[in-house]
């Protein structure tokens, strides 16, 4: 049978008075390659922060000198013989990306590869911390590319620096990796969670739970829509807004020169029925 605190040991969970929720894939041992108990203690981890009113932003960061190298090898020796599946997981990484109602921060400490970089790029804002080393690795294991990467990857970085990347498989650092746009921000190892989380707490403290979960909704929503249906639900959220709590304690705070005191998100929140009465004004 297996051993419950072990496997919740292999993610670390803490909440912070602000609001920030940090994951920690800890398998510094195997440097934090990916398992099936490290998944599945990963999104129930995940959905309790989904639904906890007092976590308002997540960071997630590896133990250790690494973010996340890829697959478990042991689970890439037994998964390429004859007869094996790929694709039996709890749940498919990148639903994350378009389902999270709240901001998630990487925090990426040192090798980040295959299914670590996936984990990556669910996040919305990325750090890395100088030094760190990149790839896709997918073909260089005789794969193509897995969990949605070739349709994220693109959209992050652009159709030709997404195929360099997925067709040689090779390996790159932390300063390209901002310069190509797959991170935001490049730092000190030593100061690198300190950064994440000094970013974190500022729109943990600053900005409307409710307001940022429409927002992602709208961005990643509006990836594959027209101009034209893109703006009728911006209208849609609009009005959604218009004279909410949220909206007259921004607004108040900004004149009061104070904090804002905005609400937890409810755990029923749903960000599309901001946007679900997409209107044009003319």
């Amino acid at each position: 049978m297996p051993d419950e605190s072990a496997e919740n040991d292999l993610v670390l969970y803490e909440v912070d008075e602000d609001g920030v929720a940090t994951l920690t894939l800890n398998r510094p041992e195997r440097r934090n390659a990916w398992s099936i108990p490290m998944e599945n203690r990963f999104f129930a981890l995940l959905d309790e922060a989904a639904r906890n009113p007092a976590v308002r932003v997540l960071i997630i960061t590896g133990a250790g000198r690494a973010f996340c190298p890829g697959m478990d090898m042991r689970r890439l020796e037994q998964n390429s013989q004859p007869g094996q599946s790929l694709g039996l997981h709890a749940r498919v990484p990148m639903y994350v990306k378009r389902d999270m109602p709240k901001p998630l921060i990487a925090a990426i400490n040192g090798a980040c590869a295959g299914i670590g970089l996936v984990q990556a790029l669910i996040c919305d804002v990325r750090f890395a911390a100088r030094g760190a080393r990149f790839t896709t690795a997918f073909t260089r294991r005789g794969l193509a590319g897995e969990y949605n990467l070739p349709y994220v990857l693109p959209r992050v970085i652009g159709v030709e620096n997404a195929l360099d990347l997925l067709l040689s498989g090779r390996v790159f650092d932390a300063d390209e990796a901002k310069a190509l746009g797959l991170v935001s921000r490049v730092v000190e190892p030593d100061d690198l969670l300190d950064a994440a989380r000094a970013y974190a707490r500022d729109i943990a403290r600053n900005c409307s739970p409710r307001a940022m979960a429409v927002v992602r909704h709208q961005v990643y929503g509006d990836l594959d829509r027209t101009f034209t249906d893109a703006l009728a639900r911006s209208y849609s959220a609009m009005e959604f807004f218009a004279g909410s709590p949220d909206f007259r304690e921004g607004v108040a705070s900004f004149t009061e020169k104070r904090e804002p005191e905005f609400e937890g998100l409810p755990p029923d929140f749903d960000p599309e029925d901001a946007t679900r009465d997409a209107f044009l004004p003319y």
